[in-house]
């Protein structure tokens, strides 16, 4: 198939199984850098010289439905009301541009969303840290319209360990294990980027709903803490979650994991968040990289994760997450979200089938959110609430 021939294809499947990206960061890069301006930060208007993002971009990249994370960092004191404020961040962007964008909370959400030619709105809370130990707290965001939250950021918290911190309860403890039974019952996925391996072995023996990895890749193809081993992937089948491939280069290209260390080290030593992107970090980002060029990931890159990741999982336990606005670099190709159609065509050029994209872009997020919900239900017919505290099970 011709380059050109291959990219028609895959805004033509994307126009009818558009994808369901698992996270972008838009809200915090929007707190970052106009501290909810909205009107500084259109995205009714080209942001390309701010943003990943914007609405004809997502457009141009066949994006049927967008997870907005309304992540805040695990260092802020005030979590809970900075989490609110995300969401709030996220309803107003949909008020803005009903036209574009509709509020989702179901997978019959993402399906009316679709027939109606709209871009659906889901919202993960990404870190337990969000909840500040309480089950009521989660209860809450659910009601508010979260949909899934990552057990941890970066940080441990106090009853599960993340993959980029040192081992401190072993996975999950007492109560961690009582959150995942609470999300199951209210029909929040667990999202299990950035947990550490044993916390993902964890919450597989304690969830009875399946989980997604929001925006996570293959560990065997790129040797990166947060990345997934192959005995997890493994484990999908069974538990019926996706998994769901990041683009961030520092996470899928092996090169590139030393030369984001060092440039990580070089944010900090000039007084940034590691993560930081607003205009004054990227310059100090810019300018390490003019010192030191990194490494280049592609959408070739990327797909080479797909591919290990369907042999291990199976192609029903695929999908995809880009971090798109929470990254300082993107790979060549998918330099933002208007680049979809072109992993797409790479995979029709490795001879995967429609039928296979069509579940890796649309399909197999809507079973598994559906899936959630099924489960919900379920549990909500047997038992209520917990009430259950941190000091309880973990004293």
């Amino acid at each position: 198939m011709t380059a050109v021939s291959a990219l028609e294809s895959a805004r033509e499947l994307l126009a009818e199984f558009p994808v369901v990206d698992g996270h972008n960061d838009l809200p915090w890069a929007l707190r970052e850098q106009v501290r909810y301006d909205l009107d500084a930060r259109d995205i009714a208007t080209d942001q390309s010289a701010h943003l990943h993002t914007d609405l004809a971009r997502l457009r141009a990249g066949g994006v049927g439905a967008q997870y907005w994370s309304v992540y805040v960092r695990s260092d802020l004191p005030d979590a809970v009301p900075a989490t609110l404020e995300q969401i709030d961040c996220v309803r107003q962007l949909i008020d803005r541009h009903p036209a574009d964008l509709r509020a989702a909370l179901t997978a019959a959400d993402l399906e009316a969303a679709r027939a109606e030619g709209r871009i659906a709105s889901l919202m993960g809370a990404e870190g337990g840290h969000s909840i500040a130990n309480s089950l009521a707290t989660l209860r809450a965001l659910y009601a508010l319209g979260v949909r899934y939250m990552t057990l941890t950021h970066n940080d441990n918290n106090d009853w599960a360990d993340s993959a980029t911190d040192k081992p401190g309860v072993g996975g999950l403890s007492a109560f961690g294990r009582a959150v995942v039974g609470e999300m199951n019952r209210e029909g929040m996925l667990v999202d299990l980027s950035h947990v550490a391996a044993t916390t993902m072995r964890d919450a597989l023996d304690t969830s009875v709903a399946p989980v997604i990895f929001s925006h996570s890749s293959s560990r065997a193809v790129c040797d990166h803490p947060r990345n997934i081993p192959d005995d997890v992937l493994e484990r999908l089948p069974a538990n019926g979650g996706v998994a769901m491939v990041t683009f961030v280069p520092k996470f899928v290209l092996q090169a590139a994991v030393d030369w984001t260390a060092a440039a990580d080290e070089n944010m900090r030593a000039h007084g940034f968040h590691h993560l930081a992107t607003t205009p004054d970090a990227m310059k100090v980002h810019r300018a390490f990289e003019e010192r030191h060029p990194r490494p280049i990931a592609t959408v070739a890159t990327v797909a080479d994760h797909l591919d290990h990741m369907r042999e291990v999982a199976g192609i029903d336990h695929l999908g995809i997450g880009g971090d798109y606005d929470g990254t300082a670099f993107t790979p060549d190709g998918l330099d933002d979200v208007s680049g979809y159609p072109n992993l797409i065509a790479e995979l029709l050029d490795r001879g995967w089938s429609r039928s296979d994209l069509a579940k890796l872009t649309w399909q197999n997020s809507v079973r598994v959110l559906g899936a959630a919900e099924d489960v919900a239900r379920e549990l909500q017919a047997t038992r209520g609430p917990s009430n259950v505290t941190l000091r309880d099970l973990d004293a």
